[in-house]
């Protein structure tokens, strides 16, 4: 594991590459980043932002969702997969935030994840971009992959397990930006297949590049 030293290199060292930590995915209202999200499970970003604008011109409040038909709504997401059960959450998403939450995204953990659909990478990416709640740690495939080479967590796939990991070893008010990161690093240089290593600003704290972790097979 690394030192806090060292996490603060990396930190600052991305923090260099990537001054603007964005959300890669678009938006203007809260509960749209909450549509979003979901719709990105098993999809990519580039793909959600070109089915949300019509989405949200077909739909444009969170009353029109709660009072739409899922097979609607399925219709214009069907490019991202899963349309079917992404639809009905996404309208009991509205129902559900209308009735319970006054019409806004809750804060808590708790309460996020009693929404449809909504897990815990979802909820921790809503915590942090709306609420810049510190500790908001993102899981995602990326995050997983890179801190696990890098040497930051022990290389386990399981997220629950990263996000515990990496909480302790962020410091909180850099843990959301640096998860945004960690998705542009991994797209650019850190790639699933075959990283990049001779463009990597990270390779003298990583332990991939230095042989300390073994080289693993991306599915």
């Amino acid at each position: 594991m690394k030192t806090p030293e060292q996490v603060s290199s990396i930190v600052e060292a991305l923090k260099e590459k990537y001054p603007d930590a964005l959300c890669s995915l678009e938006y203007e209202k809260d509960y749209e980043l909450l549509i979003a999200v979901r719709l990105s499970a098993q999809c990519t970003d580039a793909r959600v932002n070109l089915v949300t604008p019509a989405l949200f011109a077909r739909f444009p409040t969170l009353e029109s969702f709660a009072e739409a038909d899922p097979a609607e709504v399925g219709e214009y997401i069907h490019s991202c997969g899963f349309y079917n059960s992404k639809s009905k959450d996404i309208v009991r998403c509205a129902q559900q935030l209308l009735e319970r939450f006054d019409g806004r995204v809750p804060q808590s953990m708790e309460d996020l994840l009693s929404l449809p659909g909504i897990g815990r990478k979802t909820a921790n990416l809503l915590r942090g971009d709306i609420y810049h709640k510190p500790g908001s740690v993102v899981a995602d495939t990326h995050c997983i992959r890179i801190t696990g080479r890098l040497g930051l967590t022990d290389g386990s796939k399981d997220p629950l397990k990263v996000e515990n990991q990496l909480r302790p070893v962020l410091p909180p008010e850099e843990s959301n930006n640096f998860c945004h990161r960690m998705v542009l690093f991994g797209r650019e240089v850190c790639t699933a297949r075959r990283p990049k290593c001779e463009l990597c600003p990270l390779t003298e704290w990583c332990s991939h590049f230095s042989g300390e972790t073994e080289t693993e097979t991306e599915q």
